[in-house]
């Protein structure tokens, strides 16, 4: 864990959760009318495990998505 190197409101430290929830928030809780809490958990979470973390590239991860950056992670690990 790393300590914050910014002051308080200072968005740079976070620019990548920012993008993440606001992405989020556009591509799918605006769009959706959820009649329950538990029915916007399940669908929240069924949109990050199938659509954002295995389709979507990012320019952070050298424009590959969270899943292949993780899978060469652990990769890396069990060669290691």
């Amino acid at each position: 864990m790393r300590k914050s190197v910014g002051r308080t409101g200072i968005r740079f430290d976070n620019s990548m959760a920012e993008s993440f929830f606001a992405t989020l928030k556009n591509e799918r809780v605006h769009r959706t009318v959820y009649p329950t809490r538990e029915h916007a958990y399940r669908d929240i979470s069924r949109y990050i495990e199938v659509r954002y973390n295995t389709k979507r590239r990012h320019s952070g991860l050298g424009y590959r998505t969270p899943r292949e950056v993780h899978d060469e992670y652990l990769n890396q690990q069990l060669a290691a």
